[in-house]
């Protein structure tokens, strides 16, 4: 398979989880290299995810580090295999590959769960909201740039309606609904959205108020990702230059306990949305 000039993040992560397998194993990439017939700038390749690599060698290169977890092979075998050319790929060289990657693996979740202190997430966003947001910034985006934004973010959100959406869980602290990122129509559209998305049987929106006891986390934005099995999770946080996919285990476990930690003082979803609905009635 020729080099890619430039990998998805899900071909990158297929690659450190080879690289990881082979760390656990105790073996280096030369000895492996010698093991497959090849040669230890190809090992480096196909574990930075520039290099493709077949059903076949994920298949025995699990069994020559001794993996024996059937699940976690298999979830290998997917993502090595996925030759899926989503609506994503319509962005490449229009915009930043990490807005692809994000719907990639938006795409690619068995669940979702997210924490908004800022603003409303991206897959809860009306246009004008999203609009408002993605124009606030400096230098300002031209209409050649942010007209693709705006509809690569609208298209995001089918995610949760297509069929056999997966579970999404928002966590959104009161701050998020009170701030105007526009005007009073718009922060109205919004909450009433949010009212929307949460009658679907698959969208979970629980509400933290100002006045809830225990809540410290109001820079904890992030999205928790649900892969095929629990070591390909993945969480996406935002940075000020863009955004970041974190997969090791001790940040995938700080990331749940976070999480945990911040849903254990919101309100019940019900309550949630009474709050919601009192509040856009203020608006």
């Amino acid at each position: 398979m020729p080099p890619r000039s430039q990998p998805t993040a899900r071909q990158v992560r297929l690659g450190t989880e080879l690289r990881r397998l082979r760390d656990a194993a105790g073996m280096t990439a030369r000895e492996v290299a010698g093991f497959l017939g090849s040669t230890s700038a190809q090992m480096s390749q196909m574990e930075a995810g520039i290099a493709g690599v077949s059903e076949e060698r994920v298949r025995r290169l699990a069994t020559h580090y001794a993996c024996a977890d059937e699940a976690l092979i298999d979830a290998l075998v997917a993502m090595a295999t996925d030759r899926t050319r989503g609506w994503w790929e319509h962005y490449r060289n229009v915009l930043p590959p990490v807005f692809q990657d994000l719907a990639e693996l938006e795409h690619h979740a068995r669940s979702m769960r997210v924490v908004g202190t800022a603003h409303v997430p991206g897959l809860l966003q009306t246009e004008d909201y999203a609009r408002a947001i993605l124009a606030y910034r400096v230098p300002e985006l031209p209409d050649s740039e942010l007209e693709p934004r705006l509809e690569h973010r609208m298209h995001r959100r089918l995610v949760l309606s297509r069929e056999e959406a997966v579970p999404y869980e928002a966590v959104l602290h009161e701050s998020v609904l009170r701030t105007r990122v526009a005007d009073r129509r718009v922060a109205r559209d919004q909450l009433d959205e949010l009212l929307r998305e949460s009658e679907r049987p698959n969208v979970s929106v629980r509400v933290i108020p100002f006045d809830v006891d225990g809540f410290a986390g109001a820079s904890s934005m992030m999205l928790y990702v649900g892969g095929q099995v629990p070591t390909l999770d993945t969480v996406q946080r935002d940075a000020p230059y863009g955004s970041v996919f974190l997969d090791a285990a001790a940040q995938l476990m700080a990331m749940r306990t976070l999480f945990r930690k911040v849903e254990s003082v919101s309100l019940a979803p019900v309550k949630s949305r009474d709050f919601i609905h009192r509040l856009a009635k203020e608006v």
